[in-house]
């Protein structure tokens, strides 16, 4: 049986540690174009965006920089969003980053026409409420895009994905560790993910497995 929530046990992405995490993800900077990519081959143009966990902003602001969305970013770190406003600006892009919590979005019914949320589901305490709140706030018609690490990662998918990242080596020995031994265990599979969604308004889903992730789409 999947459970509908789960306490939060990791790190708090606060201080040093989210500095450490926007240094470090900054690197691999192909990582964001390609799900920039994707939100553009899926999103309408003109469109509303929101990234829910944006944290340092990276895939926000290149979405931004097309000049083909109005983007905004919520996350629960106050630190994500001062990091990600700073950079916004430093890169001359327009995003309204929010501190706010996913299961209880400060935004009025039905104010975006895409919601994309990479690398932080798994992350949440609530997803069930996570995933009604997007509901919620989600236009009839618009799509919902879910990239996050699947629970069956295998350590050669973990290993080649390191291997690509611009890191050093005791990053990256980090990285893997955390990617083997330590996300894995908050993280869902095809079957346990479906479930979840099964507890919400969202009759109209897509899930596929790539060797490190879900890509999860939902359409309201």
């Amino acid at each position: 049986m999947t459970r509908t929530d789960k306490g939060y046990k990791g790190i708090g992405m606060e201080g040093p540690i989210a500095r450490w995490y926007a240094k470090s993800t900054g690197k691999d900077r192909s990582r964001f174009t390609e799900q920039a990519q994707s939100v553009l081959e899926h999103a309408p143009a003109g469109g509303d965006i929101l990234e829910v966990a944006p944290g340092p902003g990276y895939l926000a602001i290149k979405l931004a920089r097309t000049g083909n969305y109005r983007v905004t970013g919520l996350d629960v770190s106050t630190s994500f969003v001062q990091i990600a406003r700073q950079k916004a600006a430093e890169a001359g892009a327009q995003v309204d980053f929010r501190h706010g919590n996913v299961s209880a979005m400060p935004f009025d019914d039905e104010s975006f026409d895409f919601i994309v949320c990479c690398a932080a589901f798994k992350n949440f305490s609530d997803p069930v409420g996570a995933l009604r709140e997007m509901h919620r706030v989600l236009r009839p018609g618009g799509t919902v895009y879910i990239n996050d690490l699947r629970r069956d990662v295998s350590k050669k998918a973990v290993d080649e994905d390191v291997a690509r990242m611009d890191v050093g080596p005791v990053n990256a020995a980090i990285i893997r560790y955390v990617l083997r031994s330590v996300l894995p265990r908050r993280a869902y599979d095809k079957k346990q993910f479906a479930a979840i969604v099964a507890h919400t308004s969202f009759r109209t889903f897509n899930i596929e497995e790539t060797p490190m992730s879900l890509l999860v789409e939902l359409r309201k």
